[in-house]
């Protein structure tokens, strides 16, 4: 008989709690502010300095070749590996 007297106790304690809180909340609780005005528009910057320049008629490199030619060689650690 105690424990289910302890276990009401225990219930009727937290439902007081819950319901204290519940009220709390809402009496803390303020109205929402009001949504701020319309903002003025303004020039877009991308921060950076930028020229006008027009692109050249012909391509400045006419093929790509590489500098190096021929496999890398391997670091000594991976020689063996092959």
């Amino acid at each position: 008989m105690k424990s289910k007297n302890l276990k009401l106790i225990a219930a009727t304690a937290g439902a007081g709690a819950m319901l204290s809180m519940g009220a709390l909340t809402v009496a803390t609780s303020q109205a929402e502010p009001a949504p701020p005005g319309p903002v003025e528009p303004t020039e877009v910057t991308t921060g950076e300095t930028t020229t006008e320049t027009t692109a050249p008629l012909t391509p400045t490199t006419t093929i790509a070749t590489p500098t190096i030619e021929g496999p890398a060689t391997l670091p000594s650690e991976q020689e063996d590996a092959l």
